[in-house]
């Protein structure tokens, strides 16, 4: 007990002490208020919540994911002064009252020993991670990149600084706590349920007078009481307030996977005011939450150790930007005085005086994002950090209009046509050439309604993919059905990108689709499309059940509707992070490998710590932001490593259609003939086939290989798509941007002209297939893949690919690259330089009437596909094809542009020799042996005057006239002549810059002669010029 004058003293500092706390705790309560109001529940269903915010703070259970010996530490810290919450309240009583908790009792003893084992773990917790922070080599987890953005209170140590301060007030608070207990011990002669006090109290007092031990103990008293109450004021600023905030940030969780993005609501409105806000741009603009991570978070680096953008080297630190947010707020909130008794400015609703991009994070940051959600799984108080970074983005692509200007083209093409790759909607059930696959109309009530997605419907190597799946749905009887036409893109790149407006477009036509078909069931071979239908769009009125194909195919494997083979392939899989890490799905694909491959090899990033492949949060669609490597590069580095042990084919299994392209797409691929790439369906197709004796395996044709296109490319010429209020055909270009089929293929994003220096050489284009007018009611061709092979579904340790092509390594980018093209802009002439030149082509013959069409272009062979059943129907004869005028002495020209395919006639005549292949720049000739078709060899419609050079030719509709005759040729049109643009250097990526001051013009592609899409937006036949360096404002297309 404490004489009386310390107990009046103790009173006294204990009010002011304590007036003092709270006042600190009420303004930081402000300042979190001032966030903007959360568009998701946080406070329903409060009794689970509690109970879910007690449970994770008791089991430290997120703590425990990663570092487990610094965890452990962490935990006797945590435990500790926990616990101390209770022992500072009965050593608070005992100081005043009579009250004495002895261990003759049961409860007593409990009481006891806990407080003193506690006691010692605390200091050993302290003392070791204050060593470990100082002196180890472990330091480094708390250190930045230079290219990291960093508040000017980080940079003058702040965060050392407040750690110190903290580990000495744990230190002081907890020792004076066992120095006075251990002068207890010595005037009572000890205590074995308290061993550690005993210790301390024979060691330090036994020799000591009754009255040094007695004022120990009153120093023991105001030294672990008198540091908490003085410790109060600075809590508020201080780390150690996460001990606090974490409790309640587990309270106030988003109820949703972490792949959902929070909606945008009044969005039509906010668009069409004067000044819109939309996303966010400054601290208030945050959703409050989003405040409280701030003040949540322990500075402890686990954010950025996962972050993939950061492992390769780029300027995004997920922990950056939450200490960021708390340094400024301390800032803001600071008074000139700490006996200030008002509130700061911005707690009393004033604005902050510095966006978002000035002191939390980069314009670079921002872009390098890949929307993993590594940050947010990894995080120990499950801060937010990945929706900050779209909230950002979404400012600055409504309202700023600053983004990387390949994300135009993107967007254009979800616009006009519905999907990124900007091709009509008329081909989206191309993929299916050859097969059965009914459509929704055909099938009205399927059980199971397969969501092809953009880029299994535009994509080669996914639409591999959606042809196996569609295969073993039939093999298993399953009743199913497509969108075809009617499906559009779903907009998660749109959302990811900050386009939300675009998204709800997209998604609303989408979710008024669904609600007209009612599906029982959804499966998709994308799991961005599954994310989006299933989680998304209940944002919007659509609530649907949606899995992945995995998740399906199991399902029929265990019902035995699908026998399985065993493969001698040794297979490893690659988690796709919206497949697992945010809708968690694990075991499914990890089942059916198991029970068709010979080998199954797990990596070491695998499940929630998979490494992201690049391709998310439209990095797919944009170049890399600055660092030492690509992402895909990392993880295919990872991969090479685990499957040189493999004992059999190697091959990586994977679950989504970027993946695999990302990962096809890496310089280490190309000269890794012996590992393929492939989806868990396609591997499972040719299990089945072995099971059933189907099996064939597909042979190359000569000078191909059975490599899979590295690139995402478009095997079909785009078809003009009219626009509102525009008659389809008329003054249309030949695709939705105004691009022939060549700068469609070319402006991929990784695309050999797109991405100069990184990419393999640039492959032939696929001629454009002949379509009958109605797709879903007449049998489709017989599909074949490239390369003249009839069979592409082939396992990895049988297939003899022949030697890839040449390509370049990737090196990073520097800081005197040039800017890249800038979207519409005519890259068709930016060639890369080629270490090795590509191989001739063979001159085309004509075949007889009754062959089966299946042209054998220059692209690499794709290594497995699915085997089709179908029967290619006789095919007409090839009308007879006219060389082009010779080019004019002295210009050099491109390559024509392909024609896009007309009706076909009732009557052809008998094929002719095509002109041989001649290299591009180099006058058009006859092939040797070869001469020009004779005068009345066949109808020949007029020649259309030659036009200027330099002057593009305008097109215009075919005229039906009976008069014509049916087997008249369509005459060749000539392609526009380009400027030549310098290549870039050998061996380097162009790269995205800010706004830069050098004024350099770019003129952009123009588009198709139409009405502007808005009233914003320049008209068609205008060309737009773009200061290099800049990223063009996007103006979404307002609907009539």
């Amino acid at each position: 007990m404490l004489p009386p004058e310390h107990k009046i003293l103790f009173f006294v500092f204990a009010l002011i002490a304590g007036a003092f706390g709270l006042w600190g705790f009420y303004r930081l309560s402000l300042r979190i208020r001032r966030g903007a109001p959360a568009t998701e529940p946080r406070w329903n269903n409060l009794p689970e919540r509690l109970g879910y915010a007690l449970r994770t703070s008791l089991t430290q259970e997120r703590t425990f994911r990663r570092r487990p010996w610094v965890s452990v530490l962490h935990a006797f810290i945590f435990y500790g002064f926990t616990y101390y919450l209770l022992v500072n309240v009965v050593d608070g009583l005992e100081g005043y009252f009579h009250f004495n908790i002895t261990s003759e009792s049961p409860l007593g003893a409990v009481y006891n020993v806990l407080a003193d084992i506690l006691s010692f773990l605390v200091l050993v917790g302290v003392i070791a991670l204050v060593i470990r922070r100082l002196f180890l080599p472990s330091k480094r987890d708390f250190k930045f990149s230079e290219k990291t953005l960093l508040h000017p209170l980080l940079k003058r140590n702040f965060i050392l600084r407040d750690s110190l301060i903290v580990s000495a007030f744990i230190t002081f608070h907890v020792g004076s706590r066992v120095l006075g207990q251990g002068a207890k011990m010595a005037l009572e002669g000890g205590d074995p349920f308290q061993p550690f006090s005993t210790f301390v109290g024979n060691t330090l007092f036994g020799g000591l007078s009754e009255q040094a031990q007695q004022g120990w103990r009153i120093f023991g008293y105001w030294g672990a009481l008198g540091s908490v109450l003085a410790f109060l004021a600075y809590f508020p600023f201080s780390k150690h307030i996460h001990i606090f905030m974490a409790p309640l940030k587990y309270t106030v969780r988003r109820p949703v996977p972490t792949g959902v993005i929070p909606p945008m609501k009044g969005l039509e409105e906010a668009m069409e005011a004067e000044e819109p806000k939309l996303g966010v741009q400054k601290l208030e603009d945050l959703e409050w939450p989003r405040l409280l991570d701030a003040y949540a978070c322990i500075q402890c680096n686990r954010c950025q150790d996962v972050c993939p953008a950061n492992a390769t080297g780029k300027a995004l630190s997920p922990a950056a930007l939450e200490i960021n947010k708390r340094m400024e707020l301390n800032v803001i909130a600071a008074h000139p005085s700490p006996f200030t008794l008002r509130p700061a400015p911005f707690e009393s609703g004033a604005s902050t005086a510095h966006p978002l991009l000035e002191f939390a994070i980069n314009e670079e940051s921002v872009w390098a994002c890949t929307t993993c959600g590594a940050c947010m799984q990894v995080c120990p108080v499950q801060d937010e950090q990945m929706l900050d970074i779209i909230d950002i983005r979404r400012h600055q692509v409504m309202v700023a209009g600053e983004f990387p200007p390949q994300l135009q083209t993107a967007f254009r093409g979800m616009e006009r046509a519905s999907n990124p790759w900007g091709i009509s909607r008329d081909k989206r059930m191309e993929w299916a050439e050859g097969l059965r696959v009914p459509t929704i109309d055909e099938n009205p009530e399927p059980d199971v309604l397969y969501w092809v997605g953009c880029a299994a419907s535009y994509d080669p190597g996914a639409q591999k993919v959606a042809r196996s799946f569609v295969q073993l749905l039939d093999k298993a009887g399953v009743s199913y059905a497509v969108l075809g036409k009617k499906e559009a893109c779903t907009g998660d790149s749109a959302r990811r990108s900050g386009n939300e407006f675009l998204f709800q477009s997209l998604a609303q036509e989408n979710v008024e689709t669904l609600n007209t078909v009612r599906p029982g069931l959804i499966v998709s071979t994308c799991p961005h499309c599954m994310n989006a239908i299933g989680n998304e769009y209940k944002q919007l009125g659509g609530d649907y059940r949606v899995i992945h194909h995995t998740e399906y195919l199991e399902t029929l494997v265990t019902a035995g509707k699908l026998p399985m083979a065993q493969l001698q392939d040794s297979v490893t899989y690659h988690d796709p992070c919206y497949l697992g890490r945010h809708n968690g799905v694990y075991d499914a694909p990890r089942t059916l490998i198991t029970r068709m491959a010979g080998e199954v090899l797990e990596l070491e990033r695998a499940r929630e710590n998979s490494f992201c492949c690049g391709a998310g949060g439209a990095q797919f669609w944009k170049e890399e932001e600055e660092g030492r490597e690509r992402l895909s590069d990392n993880r295919f580095r990872e991969i090479q490593a685990r499957l040189d042990a493999a004992k059999e084919g190697k091959v990586v299994a994977v679950g989504c259609p970027f993946c695999k392209s990302m990962l096809n797409s890496t310089p280490e691929k190309a000269k890794r003939d012996d590992i393929v790439v492939r989806d868990v369906a396609e591997l499972m197709l040719e299990s089945v086939q072995r099971a059933t004796g189907e099996w064939m395996a597909p042979t190359a044709a000569p000078g191909s290989t059975l490599e899979e296109s590295p690139i995402p490319t478009v095997p079909i010429t785009a078809q003009p798509v009219a626009r509102s209020g525009e008659t389809p055909g008329a003054g249309a270009d030949p695709d939705v941007l105004g691009r022939t089929s060549a700068e469609v293929i070319n402006a991929q994003p990784g695309s050999p002209t797109a991405n100069a220096g990184t990419q393999p050489e640039p492959q032939d284009t696929l001629p454009s297939p002949v379509t009958s007018s109605s797709a879903d009611s007449s049998p489709r061709k017989a599909w074949k893949p490239k390369g003249g092979t009839d069979d592409v579904a082939q396992s990895a340790a049988t297939a003899q690919p022949g030697e890839a092509p040449a390509r370049k390594a990737w090196k990073p980018k520097s800081s005197g690259d040039d800017v890249s093209a800038a979207p519409g802009e005519d890259v068709s002439s930016q060639a890369p330089t080629r270490e090795a030149a590509a191989p001739p082509r063979q001159a085309w013959k004509p075949k007889a009437a009754n062959d089966d069409v299946s042209p054998a272009p220059a692209t690499p062979e794709p290594r497995n596909e699915a085997r089709s059943d179908a029967k290619s129907p006789a095919v007409p004869a090839r009308k007879a094809w006219k060389p082009r005028a010779e080019a004019q002495a002295g210009e050099a020209r491109p390559e024509s542009t392909p024609v896009l395919a007309s009706p076909a006639a009732e009557a052809t005549p008998a094929p002719a020799e095509r002109e041989k292949w001649s290299p591009k720049g180099a006058a058009a000739q006859p092939a040797a042996g070869e001469s020009a078709p004779q005068p009345g060899a066949a109808p020949v419609a007029e020649p259309a005057p030659t036009p200027q050079p330099g002057e593009r030719k305008k097109w215009a509709p075919r005229a039906a006239s009976s008069a014509a005759p049916a087997e008249a040729p369509v005459p060749p049109v000539e392609a526009m002549p380009v400027a030549p643009v310098t290549p870039p250097t050998p061996g380097e990526r162009p790269r995205w810059q800010p706004k830069a001051k050098v004024e350099t013009s770019v003129s952009a592609q123009p588009v198709a002669e139409a009405a502007p899409a808005s009233q914003n937006e320049p008209a068609a036949s205008e060309p737009v010029t773009q200061e290099a360096g800049t990223r063009k404002k996007w103006v979404p297309k307002k609907k009539d």
